[in-house]
């Protein structure tokens, strides 16, 4: 399974509750009518974004960073499906609610992650635990460190019913390269057993919409 994630700001700042509204229409548009092989999606009011603190952020100044942000996950079977959701957000069923929430936006940034670990029937079309997931712990490591037992690093005291790991595929920007979504921060994300050089950052974030 894959996750697109799609970090935005709105264009303008003093219409948040319009600019989430549309956010949310767009989301029960795809739920209503799911392209082939999308499994599921969500997005999350976020106070920060998950790479700012160590990267920053080209372009944005202070004040822009001040302005509410968001994420959207979108989940597919594969590549091939992540495809099919590209051509089907502007295509019939779900072109209007898109071109609106796209007239209404501003900065955005993508990503892509594949699930390393969790149960994956829990995360299906219309599952609660990508929302439960109140929780987004991004973690870096150092170039050139080891990945060996990765699992056991940070699924460690995971519950894979509610929790799940995520890895970054491709490189499409400054975001981090491990995510672990839980409800609380499991041990083995802990900053005391990552291995030296290697950095967790929890951030919370409020669910707009997961379905």
């Amino acid at each position: 399974m894959l996750a697109y994630l799609f970090w935005h700001r709105p264009h303008d700042p003093a219409a948040v509750e319009d600019y989430e509204q549309a956010q949310v229409s767009f989301h029960r548009s795809l739920a209503r009518k799911p392209p082939v092989g999308l499994c599921g999606s969500a997005v999350f009011r976020v106070a920060e974004l998950p790479w700012r603190a160590t990267h920053g952020a080209e372009g944005e100044d202070a004040a822009t960073a001040s302005q509410p942000a968001y994420e959207d996950w979108y989940l597919v079977e594969d590549f091939a499906a992540l495809g099919v959701l590209n051509e089907a957000a502007v295509g019939r069923g779900h072109r209007t609610a898109h071109d609106d929430l796209a007239r209404r936006a501003g900065a955005g940034s993508g990503g892509l992650y594949a699930l390393l670990e969790g149960d994956r029937s829990k995360l299906g079309l219309h599952a609660a635990p990508l929302g439960e997931a109140s929780l987004a712990i991004w973690v870096e490591r150092p170039p050139g460190s080891r990945t060996r037992m990765l699992a056991e690093l940070l699924g460690d005291g995971m519950d894979p019913r509610h929790s799940s790991l995520w890895r970054r595929q491709l490189v499409l920007g400054a975001a981090p390269e491990f995510c672990l979504l839980a409800p609380e921060a499991p041990p083995g994300a802990a900053p005391t057993r990552l291995p030296e050089g290697w950095t967790a950052r929890a951030l919370e974030r409020e669910t707009l919409w997961s379905g």
